[in-house]
Formats: C-alpha cells, structure tokens, sequence
C-alpha cells in the first residue's frame, strides 16, 4: 500500500504541479460526495497517497488505477482522459434495463445542477440545436450569448425545447430531461445584475456574452436508463449536489 510521496517535480502558480489525472480523480470523487479519506479507503491505499494524486505531478501504475477507478465506479479511460473524444453511449446495453419515466419533481432536481444543455430552435437556416451553458433561476431556464448568434435567436422564437442528459457509460446507464416553452430576452438590469454572480465566470466558448435569455418552461418530462448493475450515482439521482462553481453562458 502506498503510504508515501515523492517529492514533486517543482511548484507552478500557487506552488502545486497538478495532473489531468489528479483533476479528474478530483472532480470523480466529488461527484460522489466522497472525501479523501473516503476514497483512500475505498481503493486501499492511503490517504496521503490521494492527496498526492490530486495534487501533484503523478504517474500511477495500472494496478492503482484499476483499484482507484473501481472506488470511484469508473474506468481508468475515464480517468486518464482516455475516451475524451469518443462519443458517449458506445458501451453494451443490458438485458434486464428498462427506462423509467421522471417525475416532474425529479426532473427540476436534475435541471436544478446546471451544467450543458440544448437548445432546440428553428434559426435563420433552419432547424438547429445548440449546446448552452446555462442555470436554473427562479425556475427558468437561463443562459447568456452573444448577439446575431444561433442561441441568440431562440429570443424571436415563440416556443423553443430545451435538452439537458448525463449518460454513464461504465454503467450502461443515463437520464434526459426535456423543457418546452417560450424564450424571452432578459432586459431588466436589476434581474441581470442578480444573474451576473450565480454565473460565475465565462462561458467555455470565451468572449463576450452580454445577451441573457430566459425559457420559461410549459413542459417538463424525463426518462432514466435503469439496470440491475445500481442505483444512480450522487448528483444524478434527483437530488442537487453540493453546491461549486456554475458555468456562465454558450458554448461552442
């Protein structure tokens, strides 16, 4: 068991070197509402050695991959940013898997997270679907883009959909929630001042994103993958997670 650290191989901004690897362990770990310690029981190593993982240059070999992926119920593809461009949803489907539909109580859980969704419009070229960073705020669907852009015209639309999903490929399992109404500008600047702070930050895209559209939703329903290998994962299950840092407008 691994109960040491090497020393790291020289500090970088705030004096720590950290990893892909560590940032995903990191951001896995959280997911699932564990601590460290939590996760160095799990794996059987030690909790220094996670602090180590998470935080330092590292190169873990295969066999404490396997046992920290195991614990955090993942892959270590997943962790190693193996399948970063693979498409999600190739893994094999089980036999005993039936889909179940979400309640309406459900479904503004899983919205409530934030996080990429889709906005499904008709635009100037016609029919299109556009990834969105967005947020819940006063059970709307908010997000922020750049004028003459394809989400932007979601604020001439009269009813738009909106798509938000999470798919678990180690566990053939996955939820999709789907919101129908009306899109409208968001003008006011006391509301848009209030808005500006839960963003917290930029949109993945960068640039400047002063446009801010609501979706007021008519219709709400979901539907979740289930299977005999759980039950779904913390953060996934209709309840919030603990509360971190949201995303603030269109992506690419």
């Amino acid at each position: 068991m691994p109960n040491t650290t090497p020393s790291p191989s020289g500090p970088r901004g705030d004096g720590i070197r950290r990893t892909d690897i560590g940032r995903r362990i990191t951001t896995r770990r959280e997911a699932l509402g564990l601590s460290r310690q939590e996760l160095a029981e799990r794996s059987g190593t030690a909790t220094n050695y996670i602090d180590y993982l998470e935080d330092r240059e590292s190169a873990p070999g295969i066999g404490v991959m396997l046992r920290i992926a195991d614990a955090l119920e993942t892959t270590v593809p997943e962790l190693t940013g193996g399948t970063v461009d693979r498409p999600q949803g190739r893994g094999s489907a089980l036999r005993d898997a039936s889909l179940r539909e979400l309640g309406e109580d459900e479904c503004r859980a899983l919205l409530s997270q934030g996080g990429v969704g889709r906005v499904a419009l008709i635009s100037s070229d016609g029919p299109a679907v556009v990834p969105v960073n967005y947020l819940l705020a006063d059970d709307e669907i908010v997000y922020r883009t750049a004028p003459d852009t394809v989400p932007a015209s979601a604020a001439e639309a009269a009813e738009v959909a909106f798509e938000v999903d999470h798919i678990d490929d180690t566990f053939s399992q996955g939820w999709s929630v789907l919101v129908v109404g009306e899109a409208r500008r968001i003008t006011d600047p006391d509301t848009i001042r209030e808005l500006e702070p839960k963003a917290r930050g930029l949109a993945w895209a960068g640039g400047e994103r002063p446009l801010w559209l609501a979706i007021s939703p008519r219709r709400i329903t979901g539907r979740r993958i289930v299977n005999s290998l759980g039950t779904p994962l913390a953060g996934q299950a209709g309840t919030p997670p603990p509360e971190g840092d949201g995303p603030g407008g269109d992506t690419p």
